[in-house]
Parts: C-alpha cells; sequence; structure tokens
C-alpha cells in the first residue's frame, strides 16, 4: 500500500516579531515528520468506519473529515502518545471544547470570507471601516482563545503549544494597544456625513497637497468658505505655524505630488466654487462643473486610497499568517471534539472507555482487559460480553474457531476497532488497553459477489491475500474472516495452511477467523517449522451448556462444532430426521 506523508498536515513556520514559532500540529508533535500509511478502504468498509463516523456527527463535512483524519495511520508511539494527551484534555473540559470551537469557527468565517487577508483594489474609507470590524472581531477571537486556554489545566504538549502561540500571537503583535486604537478610530458607517478636507499652499497661494482632515458624524453647517480662509488670513493668532490641527484629527498627506494637474484642478474648485447649503463646495454654473467635480473626486479618492492602502497594510501585518495557522487547527479540533462527545455520552450511559497506551512498534504485542466492539453500544452495557486477549511472542498468530453466530466475527472486528482508535488518539473501548503500533491495518472478508465475476471467489480471494500481504510488514495487524472457505475444505485448507506459515516467518499479528478446525490442530507442527519468534495459537469462542457465551479463550478447538450447529440450524442431525419423519 503507498505511503502517505503529511497530505493533511495544515503546519505552518510562524514568524511573528522577529521571532520564529515551531509549526504547530494537533495530530503531531513538533518537529516529528509522521510517516502515515493510508488505511486500506477495504479495512475501512471491513471495521464499518463510515457507520462509526456516522455516530458522532449529523454533519457530512464533519463525517469526512474525521474519516479522512483516522484513515491516516501513524505507527509511531509518540504521535500516538501526543494525540491522546491532547484528547484526554479535550474530554476533560466540556465547556473549553465548545468556547473552542465556536471561536475557531469564527476565526474560520473571518479567513474564508474575510477582506483583511485578500489583496483587493477597492480601497475606499468604507472598505478601511469595514476591514476594521473584521480586524477588531478576529482580535477578540484570539483574546478568547488566549483566555479558555489559559483558564483550564491544561496537560498536554499540543494544546499548551497552541496556547502558547496564540500568548505570542497576542502580545508580540501589541494587540491590546491596536485593540484600543480600533475603538478610536472605528465609527460606524451610518454615522459618518462629512469628510473634512486640508489643501496645502505655496507661498503663492498654490495648491500642492491635499489631505484628509478628518471624519465628521456631522454634516457640514456653516458657509462662506472662502470668506472664513480670508479670515484666518487677517487673524494672526488664527494662522497655524505648522500643520498641527488643533482639534487633534490627524492630517493624511495625499498620493499626488504638488503641481499635479488633479491637485490643482481640485483646490481650484475649493478656491472659486460657491458654497451651498451643507457648506460643501458647489461648482459654478458652467460647462466645467462636471469636470471640476471629477477632478476632486479623483483627488479625494487618489488621497484616501493610499491612506486606506497604508492602514490596511499596517492592520493586516501578521493577520494572513496567524489566520491561517489558527485556522487549519479547526479540522483537527472538530475531530478531536466530536470524538470526545461521542466518549462521553458512552461513558455517561455506563460503557467502558479508556486511554490506550502505547509501547514500543518492535514488541508486536498488545494486552487487552474488557474489550468489546463499539458496534455493540446499541445494546445495554449489561448485555455485552467483553473480552481479555493478548498478542506475545507465543500468541502472535490466533486461529479462532467456535460455534456459528458465536461472536468471532464481532471479537475479530473488536479488535481492528481497536487500533483504529487508539492509533487515532482516540480512547478505546475496553476497560484497559496496552499495545504496539501497527503500521496497517489489513482486513481479509469475504468479498461481496459482484467483485468475483472475473476471477471467481478463491481466485478473487487469493490474489487479495498475496496482495495485503505484500504490502505489510512485520508490525501489520491482520483480521482474516473466512477466508479461502469458498471451495472445498481440502483446498481451502491447502491455501490457508500455507498462508498462516507465511504470516508466521512474517512474524505479524494475525486473527483468522475459520471453520477449519484442522487447521487450528496443526498448529503444534506449524509452530515447530518457524524460528519461535512468532507462534500461533488456537482461540475458541466458547459454547455453555450448548449456549452462546461470546467469549472466546485460549483452547483446542470443539472439532466438528460448525457442522453440528448447520444441522441443528437445518434440522437434518439424525434425530431431527428422526423425529421428523416420525411425526
Amino acid at each position: 500500500m503507498p505511503t502517505e506523508q503529511n497530505t493533511m498536515d495544515n503546519t505552518a513556520d510562524v514568524h511573528i516579531a522577529g521571532a520564529k514559532y515551531e509549526e504547530i500540529s494537533l495530530l503531531h508533535p513538533p518537529g516529528v515528520d509522521p510517516k502515515y500509511q493510508m488505511l486500506p478502504e477495504e479495512t475501512a468498509h471491513d471495521l464499518s468506519l463510515e457507520q462509526i463516523c456516522a455516530e458522532l456527527t449529523k454533519m457530512e463535512p464533519e463525517r469526512n473529515l474525521i474519516r479522512r483524519t483516522m484513515m491516516r495511520i501513524s505507527g509511531d508511539p509518540q504521535v500516538i502518545k501526543y494525540r491522546c494527551d491532547i484528547f484526554e484534555d479535550i474530554l476533560r473540559y466540556p465547556a473549553l471544547r465548545e468556547e473552542l470551537h465556536a471561536l475557531l469557527d469564527r476565526v474560520d468565517f473571518l479567513r474564508t470570507y474575510g477582506s483583511f487577508t485578500k489583496e483587493s483594489d477597492a480601497s475606499g474609507i468604507w472598505e478601511l471601516i469595514h476591514r476594521l470590524d473584521e480586524m477588531k472581531e478576529y482580535i477578540e477571537c484570539v483574546e478568547g482563545i488566549c483566555r479558555c486556554l489559559n483558564e483550564k489545566e491544561i496537560h498536554s504538549e499540543g494544546l499548551t503549544a497552541l496556547k502558547e502561540y496564540v500568548k505570542a500571537l497576542y502580545e508580540d503583535n501589541g494587540f491590546e494597544a491596536l485593540k484600543q486604537d480600533i475603538a478610536q478610530l472605528k465609527v460606524g458607517a451610518s454615522e459618518i456625513k462629512s469628510v473634512t478636507l486640508g489643501v496645502n499652499l505655496n507661498d503663492r497661494f498654490e495648491p500642492n497637497g491635499i489631505g484628509i482632515v478628518s471624519i465628521n458624524s456631522r454634516y457640514f453647517t456653516k458657509s462662506g468658505i472662502l470668506a472664513n480662509f480670508c479670515d484666518f488670513l487677517n487673524r494672526q493668532d488664527e494662522l497655524s505655524p505648522d500643520i498641527t490641527w488643533k482639534k487633534k484629527y490627524t492630517f493624511r498627506t495625499g498620493a499626488g505630488e504638488a503641481g499635479s494637474p488633479a491637485l490643482e484642478q481640485a483646490a481650484d474648485a475649493m478656491m472659486r466654487g460657491r458654497a451651498g447649503m451643507a457648506g460643501i463646495v458647489t461648482p459654478p454654473p458652467d460647462s466645467r462643473s462636471d469636470d471640476v467635480m471629477h477632478s476632486l473626486d479623483r483627488a479625494a479618492t487618489a488621497m484616501l486610497s493610499a491612506t486606506v492602502r497604508k492602514l490596511k497594510q499596517t492592520l493586516s501585518r501578521h493577520v494572513s499568517v496567524s489566520t491561517q495557522v489558527i485556522a487549519a487547527r479547526i479540522p483537527e479540533l472538530v475531530y478531536y471534539i466530536r470524538w470526545a462527545e461521542y466518549v462521553e455520552k458512552l461513558r455517561s450511559a455506563g460503557y467502558a472507555m479508556c486511554k490506550p497506551e502505547a509501547e514500543s512498534a518492535k514488541k508486536r504485542m498488545m494486552k487487552a482487559e474488557g474489550l468489546y466492539n463499539l458496534k455493540l453500544t446499541k445494546h445495554a452495557p449489561s448485555e455485552i460480553v467483553a473480552n481479555n486477549l493478548v498478542f506475545d511472542r507465543k500468541h502472535r498468530i490466533y486461529i479462532l474457531t467456535g460455534a456459528n453466530r458465536g461472536g468471532k466475527t464481532t471479537i475479530t472486528q473488536a479488535v481492528g476497532i481497536a487500533f483504529l482508535l487508539a492509533q487515532g488518539g482516540i480512547y478505546v473501548p475496553a476497560e484497559s488497553f496496552v499495545f504496539s503500533p501497527a503500521s496497517n491495518i489489513f482486513t481479509h472478508f469475504p468479498a461481496d459477489e459482484n467483485k468475483t465475476m472475473d476471477l471467481g471467489r478463491l481466485g478473487e480471494e487469493s490474489k487479495r491475500f498475496r496482495d495485503i500481504f505484500l504490502a505489510a510488514d512485520q508490525a501489520a495487524l491482520f483480521l482474516l474472516n473466512e477466508s479461502f472457505s469458498t471451495t472445498s475444505f481440502e483446498e481451502g485448507f491447502f491455501i490457508a495452511y500455507d498462508a498462516v506459515r507465511a504470516l508466521r516467518d512474517l512474524g505479524a499479528r494475525t486473527i483468522y477467523n475459520t471453520h477449519m478446525h484442522k487447521l487450528a490442530r496443526k498448529l503444534d507442527e506449524l509452530n515447530a517449522e518457524g524460528d519461535g519468534d512468532s507462534l500461533a495459537a488456537s482461540l475458541v469462542a466458547e459454547t455453555e451448556a450448548g449456549q452462546r457465551s461470546y467469549r472466546v479463550r485460549v483452547a483446542v478447538p470443539h472439532g466438528l462444532s460448525y457442522a453440528r450447529d448447520i444441522a441443528e440450524k437445518y434440522g437434518v442431525t439424525y434425530e431431527q430426521l428422526s423425529a421428523g419423519r416420525k411425526k
């Protein structure tokens, strides 16, 4: 199977105020380059991954996100521990996960639909006001993330790194001061009634610059602009020795150079124009009226565009990177949050769910106590029969036999689901679960009829087993369900025996659920051929007083229990046939 590396990792190196912050991911530790194996689609189907994800959320995009995350298998114990610790923090604090989810949704909305991370030709004052709104929203989100992470006693390395990153982002960018500045700058669009422009003059009173003086919440009501200008010239105490605006407004210089036709025409229009009722320049009633107003408009727009563009660049200095990094955590947190909600629901209903413990992959071990199939949660906890199971050197391969409908497929699938959840960092349906991560999980369940038309059932099964065997290594987990049972017993046994010998030599953990009791009785012979590193054992689904107990234990096979079950099911035992004849 091909290896997929980092195709879904949303990590980035971030530079804040000259300092470099290491990549942040909630799926693997900093500095670790995880090598992911893609879970085969066949395995996902056989372990009912689609149905499991459907239990977590009704939203299809979230189901797909969770499924994609679980399909990427990491066999690194360090990665698994990192994930388990994050999940434990998320599970421990329901309020934390709810608040984080809401805040990150807001960040994602700003990143997706906002304008402050996008280039735009529009640079008007209205866009600036809109950007100030977005910036204020973004700062509030960062504040909220800081607050909710700081309020909880976080233990995991991943959430601690996220907390430190967001804190540094907030402090190093001076968000507190920026927030205050925005509050002062921010004016609701409905409140803006007028804009005051200023014109720079040379010694001959010729215009050589135009700028914005203030944005006002009321209309101009005083007319006589030219008269007022003359009043300033006649009163020495009103003539300003510098360009400081006495009412502490900010003067923004325009983009035009001194002597530019647009500025000169705009200033000329202001000087020659007649004051209207609102004190706004009214052009003279001649053929040049439209040209004059257009010149003034172009000059003001040029000045505003440069000012607004500069402000946007300043405000958005770090937003592009920081929103990308923070918003990229959303899929990861959704993954943990939905699983935490589900696990919390199961535990509150009385189902056992435990934190897995990852050992070295080289050990190829597993020790599960109270293990059960997650799909059984449709039954009451008291109705579920849990089992203990061990993988070690003496029990590397299990030949699982027993009565029909005795739980063989259920326990086989339970082991696969437990590995899948544990390696995803999620609690496992068991009382305790210690394991060496699998490099990948391979299933070999009966195929649908329409997939066997070309090769026939036995041919399809044989080819499929060869494909997964050649793709596996000794750290893999194999789950075989009634493999090679679609032909005559002797033919099926011959193929099955060789398959188990190959699995023994590979050293991969295996559960082979079969009705070939002869295979289980040949284990002594099979083990004697190997080097003793990986031995096979017989595992039996027990019956008690003729009733299925759904428990499994290491024991010799029961012999012809399957045939007896089939005979009883269809009424063809000697006793049933004789009794039926007498009736």
